[in-house]
């Protein structure tokens, strides 16, 4: 990014920011973060150390999409993710004469204690990366492991060496948009699916030419199979002719000579045998060795006719693709992938998923962590929250000895679940129990395939085969979905 774009997104950043707490973390691809600050915008600080489109600016999406677009979190993601979630963002700054933004990060601790941390987005091209810094300026942790004095995990952060001959960045205008991040987002979204496009083009390009090299190649096979077997009706001839002189032929070793009562003069002809066997079985050979050619040519001018037809066709699928490429055609090119593949569209799984979310008779909040918790109501809600929708390797928690709503942590992605979430769940489930008005609640919490129904019991009454206990104060502090 240019350095007065990067001063002027860093101004919208702290007018929009400033003062809010971090929410979830996601990861955006290998090189990419979104941090969510429960904005009322909803709006998420996009961080990109792709040496190629370093950037930084504020994004607009729906939680759903980017959680459908996230992969795990990186060990980078995750120091993020513990050091950061809860903090207030105190500032955002650009280094002056640096590619350099620092967010500066605050957050209390349970002793009561300042930590601060800073989120440092270097966006200095080849050597762009993202890195956490402590309260000292030393580098906790960073996206990409680079060479340099100030760039290492345990070292004082100094800047990299600039390097003159990286193309300089255009200057964004935010034009008929609300805002620079705006223009940034729809300027590098361009980009990238440009780039996509190109990748998904070339991806198809290199499948049809595998695949025509691959038909050549089965055809000269062909060819080559073809030549081996030979004459049929030469064999066949040879056959008759064994028969019609078995009498009169006459032997020398491996050869035989026979006169050709079928051409024109009769001449004679002189042929190679086995000379171990008589001359009736050898025509039983030729005979066999007509069949076997006649059949296999019939069979590999089957196998060459369709492989013909194949190559045309791929041919012609060469020339749709350069077409889409010449016309940049997004729509067909999916089109053209999806014939390629053979998938079909099946609304099924979408309906299937979509009405997955919609779960009757629960309360659903969003931890600090940025992990769903769903929390029963009924009785029959709770045995169906826990036996129908959570699945194995998810929390369960309930409060110990009080009658209570049946709590789960969802974890689709099976990732470390923080101790944070894990109190902030077991501070609902003992909200949402009987014991909600006592300072001090235990709460039993294990995964769910520790948890089963008692046989014969009213439903939400279960057993545990193993768990841990944890004491909290009952509290509903959470963002409610």
């Amino acid at each position: 990014m240019h350095p007065q774009t990067i001063e002027e997104i860093v101004e919208e950043i702290s007018a929009s920011l400033v003062g809010r707490s971090v929410g979830s973390t996601l990861q955006l691809g290998a090189l990419a973060l979104a941090i969510d600050f429960r904005s009322r915008d909803k709006d998420y600080l996009l961080l990109s150390a792709d040496p190629s489109l370093p950037r930084v600016h504020l994004i607009s999406r729906p939680q759903r999409q980017l959680e459908k677009k996230s992969i795990p979190l990186s060990a980078f993601g995750q120091a993020v993710r513990s050091n950061l979630a809860g903090s207030k963002l105190m500032s955002a700054k650009k280094d002056e004469h640096e590619r350099i933004v620092r967010f500066n990060f605050q957050r209390e601790e349970e002793t009561g204690e300042l930590q601060r941390r800073v989120l440092l987005a270097q966006l200095t091209g080849r050597s762009a990366n993202l890195l956490l810094l402590d309260d000292r300026g030393h580098v906790l942790q960073a996206l990409r492991s680079l060479k340099g004095e100030g760039q290492q995990i345990g070292e004082e952060y100094a800047p990299p060496a600039s390097h003159p001959d990286e193309r300089p960045e255009p200057t964004l205008q935010k034009g008929s948009l609300s805002s620079l991040s705006a223009a940034a987002d729809a300027f590098y979204q361009g980009i990238e699916t440009a780039r996509a496009f190109d990748v998904q083009a070339a991806t198809a390009g290199a499948q049809l030419r595998q695949q025509i090299r691959r038909l050549k190649k089965l055809q000269k096979h062909l060819q080559n199979d073809l030549a081996l077997q030979g004459d049929p009706e030469e064999h066949k001839r040879f056959g008759d002719l064994l028969l019609a002189n078995i009498a009169t032929g006459e032997r020398h070793g491996d050869r035989v000579r026979l006169t050709d009562f079928y051409a024109e003069g009769a001449p004679i002809v002189e042929i190679e045998i086995d000379p171990h066997i008589s001359l009736q079985d050898e025509a039983a050979r030729y005979f066999a060795r007509y069949t076997k050619a006649k059949r296999g040519k019939q069979q590999i001018a089957a196998r060459l006719k369709d492989s013909e037809e194949q190559l045309a066709e791929l041919e012609r699928k060469q020339l749709v693709l350069e077409e889409i490429i010449v016309a940049r055609d997004e729509a067909a090119l999916a089109t053209f992938k999806q014939q390629q593949s053979g998938e079909k569209k099946s609304p099924g799984p979408a309906r299937k998923k979509q009405e997955a979310e919609k779960i009757p008779g629960t309360r659903r909040y969003l931890s600090s962590d940025g992990y769903e918790i769903l929390v029963g109501r009924a009785a029959k809600d709770n045995d169906y929250l826990t036996f129908r929708v959570a699945r194995s390797h998810e929390f369960w928690l309930h409060a110990a000895d009080y009658p209570g709503s049946h709590v789960i942590i969802q974890n689709p992605k099976r990732l470390e679940v923080p101790q944070r979430t894990l109190i902030e769940a077991a501070q609902l489930a003992a909200k949402f129990s009987h014991a909600k008005n006592d300072s001090k609640v235990n709460v039993h919490y294990t995964q769910r395939k520790f948890v089963s129904r008692i046989k014969g019991a009213a439903p939400g009454l279960v057993r545990l085969s193993s768990f841990r206990t944890m004491t909290v104060h009952p509290a509903e502090e959470l963002e409610r979905i």
